[in-house]
């Protein structure tokens, strides 16, 4: 990291490895492993980034309540972050709550995706039990309680100490209505108010889009008047991850009576290419596009309709179904094309401060195990050592880091150079 020039790395908090029964003893084990991890970093002048939760819950947890479909986990959430405040906030000045929890809510309770795949026919797949319909909302809702609460305990018990920063993350999509339509138009309306102001909004304005609340109706729990007020404005930054853009259409086969789950309360449909029929569900496309202005456009949204908050790009990478190569042009131009569009929405004025790379190694994916590589450097998952290897994104990376100079591919500059902000992976 040190090599290529990184200012800062993100890394998350494994919650079982931390705490394994959710709760009570700390593992000496793992905080050894992540002070070792967060001292080398200082060491070589790499500003630790952490995210407290990233997906896995305790077993224990999930057996005992249910995890994040439970009110009670919004406690046991805040005992993570009370020791990882403790035990690594002399050292790490950047925190963010959660990750994606707008997407893990679709995933883990609509679709079925991911653990603890929970769904409902005919919504999900391979479904273990669960609710289509409600649950997702649910734990959205627990989702956004547990991270004001681990703000709310930052803010009075370590901030002015510590003197860091705390956030949250989104998953974020572009989105463009398909046609001029009416109903397309407005159909990409309420894809935003899903997807982004599920989050956005009570973090912002202390409630869900008024849209939301239309369509979901009794399925969308209420914030009560205090709280409310603690989730409305419990953020220092927000972070963002990106990866695609898609065309939105009106879905008029949908009724409303229809029996709906998250994804139908949209009442849209999404595509990557205008030549692909729409489908029901927002999934990411067979392939990355290079729709590098669809990032600018969003983050100029988020200036005009949030107030401009200070933002990270948290995760931006190329990777997917990738065929595995160490000449990986698609990936530098990829990278140095989205670089040039925050560099735009900068100039434009939106608040955002820096941009970290999916992923620095290759890593394990969790749909798609070691198959999607979306390293700058590769590792070889077969050899004994995990030998690590820079790609030619690696290079270029490093070049733009060191050097400011631009990432260039296919004799076409990308508009990657150095500007009045930190780049980081």
């Amino acid at each position: 990291m040190s090599d290529t020039g990184l200012e800062a790395y993100r890394l998350s908090i494994s919650w079982p490895r931390l705490l394994p029964n959710g709760r009570g003893t700390v593992n000496p084990k793992g905080l050894e492993y992540y002070n070792n991890v967060i001292d080398e970093l200082i060491k070589y002048g790499i500003q630790p980034h952490v995210t407290l939760h990233h997906l896995d819950v305790p077993q224990v947890l999930q057996d005992e309540y249910g995890g994040w479909l439970s009110p009670k986990i919004i406690d046991d959430f805040k005992e993570l972050a009370d020791v990882c405040f403790k035990e690594f906030g002399d050292r790490v000045s950047y925190w963010t709550t959660l990750n994606e929890p707008n997407i893990n809510a679709l995933a883990s309770f609509d679709y079925g995706f991911f653990p603890p795949q929970r769904c409902s026919y005919p919504f999900g797949v391979n479904c273990t039990g669960g609710d289509s319909t409600v649950e997702p909302y649910i734990t959205v809702h627990n989702y956004i309680l547990a991270h004001s609460a681990a703000v709310e305990l930052y803010r009075t018990k370590y901030q002015s100490i510590q003197k860091g920063q705390i956030g949250i993350n989104i998953y974020s999509v572009g989105f463009t209505p398909l046609t001029n339509s009416t109903e397309d138009v407005m159909a990409t309306k309420r894809a935003v108010d899903f997807i982004l102001g599920w989050i956005f909004n009570p973090i912002m304005f202390g409630d869900y889009p008024e849209s939301m609340k239309k369509n979901a109706g009794s399925r969308l729990p209420s914030f009560s008047y205090s709280e409310s007020q603690k989730v409305k404005g419990s953020f220092d930054f927000i972070g963002i991850n990106y990866y695609f853009a898609v065309f939105v259409a009106d879905n008029p086969g949908i009724t409303k009576t229809d029996l709906r789950d998250a994804s139908s309360d949209m009442f849209a449909m999404f595509t990557a290419f205008k030549d692909v029929p729409p489908e029901s569900r927002l999934l990411p496309p067979r392939e990355l596009i290079d729709d590098f202005e669809s990032l600018w456009k969003l983050l100029t949204y988020i200036k005009s309709t949030y107030k401009n908050p200070p933002i990270y790009i948290h995760e931006n990478g190329y990777g997917l179904g990738v065929v595995d190569t160490m000449n990986d042009v698609r990936r530098a131009s990829f990278l140095g094309g989205f670089i040039g569009s925050i560099l735009d929405s900068i100039r434009d004025g939106v608040d955002a401060r820096g941009y970290f790379v999916w992923t620095f190694v290759d890593a394990f994916e969790l749909l798609a195990g070691y198959k999607s590589r979306f390293g700058l450097y590769h590792v070889n998952f077969e050899g004994s050592e995990l030998e690590r290897t820079p790609k030619h994104s690696a290079y270029c990376y490093q070049n733009f880091l060191k050097n400011g100079a631009a990432i260039i591919e296919n004799s076409e500059m990308l508009w990657a150079y150095t500007a009045t902000y930190h780049v980081q992976t």
